[in-house]
């Protein structure tokens, strides 16, 4: 046999391998982080995303990218992060500590504090973390309503920037503080006073979808997990309109139907909860997730919830790299 037709043998079954892979999963995680690492190249370049110290880290495509890039890293066998996660968490350290007063300071600070925790995992904190976890105590609020909670952006924008978003702020605040105690047990000073207590009370009211994220910061809530269920659609799947409710946009995009961001959000959660991919109403979900990656992209389509963006624009995408990135930690969660 000729080097050629060796070399054709090798790449046909590599070939089979991978196609087999997402055949039998349902779903390729391959396409995902092709899809998560496309988007991150093209907001690197994004001028409105630039700073001095880098790019912004969002809660649509940065946040979301670092959550879901290293798990998919580990499960398609890549042995180093990638060069934009790179690239935001050195925008997460820059000025660690120090973050200067803007509208975005409480948010840079929370991203800092939990995505620099996740990296010290299974070593003592590194000095930029240690100095961000005092900025972060420094910042929490001390008096008022929102006493325990933190400061977050609102733009009138669901569902991260509207005016009660600091509940979900605070849940990743939660999250952080959680994720330092498992990364150096003998750092840890406790989380804030009244944070847990603010994200019990400040949650009457809220959208489902931020009551959720108090359930994934370690919030047990039965009735939460309960309701949340409830409102599943018999798809598998969830509208945005049962995370609510939201505000109203006059200029918002029809949809119809269960949605690739509620979905794929929403099932994350559950499963985080406790309840097992086994239940038939998770089973239902994974189902339908499985079924709406975009074979072509490798996304989950999802649309603005507040206004209709231009077609191929880089807001268009915005809910769909959130929907892709949280519809792939479902999927690995549940060891799909």
């Amino acid at each position: 046999m000729t080097r050629l037709s060796i070399s054709l043998v090798v790449a046909l079954i590599l070939f089979s391998a991978s196609v087999g892979h997402t055949v039998a999963s349902g779903w390729s995680p391959e396409a995902a982080a092709r899809y998560l690492d496309a988007r991150q190249k093209a907001w690197f370049e994004w001028k409105p995303a630039q700073s001095a110290d880098g790019p912004c880290v969002s809660c649509h495509t940065g946040m979301t990218y670092l959550l879901a890039r290293p798990a998919l890293r580990r499960a398609l066998g890549e042995s180093e992060p990638t060069i934009y996660e790179r690239g935001l968490l050195d925008r997460l350290r820059a000025k660690a500590g120090a973050k200067p007063a803007a509208p975005l300071r409480d948010v840079e600070v929370i991203f800092a504090a939990y995505f620099l925790s996740r990296e010290d995992a299974g070593r003592p904190p590194s000095a930029e973390t240690t100095r961000t976890f005092d900025q972060l105590r420094a910042i929490q609020k001390q008096d008022g309503a929102t006493t325990g909670g933190f400061g977050w952006y609102s733009a009138n924008l669901d569902p991260w920037e509207h005016p009660g978003s600091n509940v979900f702020g605070s849940a990743i605040a939660m999250l952080a503080l959680r994720t330092e105690g498992r990364a150096a047990p003998h750092e840890q000073r406790g989380e804030p006073n009244g944070l847990a207590n603010f994200l019990t009370h400040a949650t009457a009211g809220a959208p489902l979808h931020d009551r959720l994220a108090a359930v994934w910061a370690g919030q047990t809530d039965p009735a939460v997990v309960a309701e949340t269920l409830k409102r599943q659609s018999a798809d598998g799947g969830w509208t945005n309109e049962a995370l609510g409710p939201w505000m109203a946009h006059a200029d918002a995009p029809v949809v119809a139907g269960s949605n690739g961001y509620a979905t794929a959000f929403t099932t994350f959660v559950l499963l985080k909860s406790g309840v097992p991919a086994s239940d038939a109403r998770m089973a239902r979900a994974l189902t339908w997730l499985k079924a709406h990656q975009d074979p072509s992209t490798g996304a989950w389509p999802a649309v603005s919830m507040n206004k209709q963006r231009p077609a191929g624009s880089m807001e268009a995408q915005f809910m769909q790299d959130a929907a892709t990135a949280f519809a792939s930690l479902a999927l690995l969660d549940a060891k799909q």
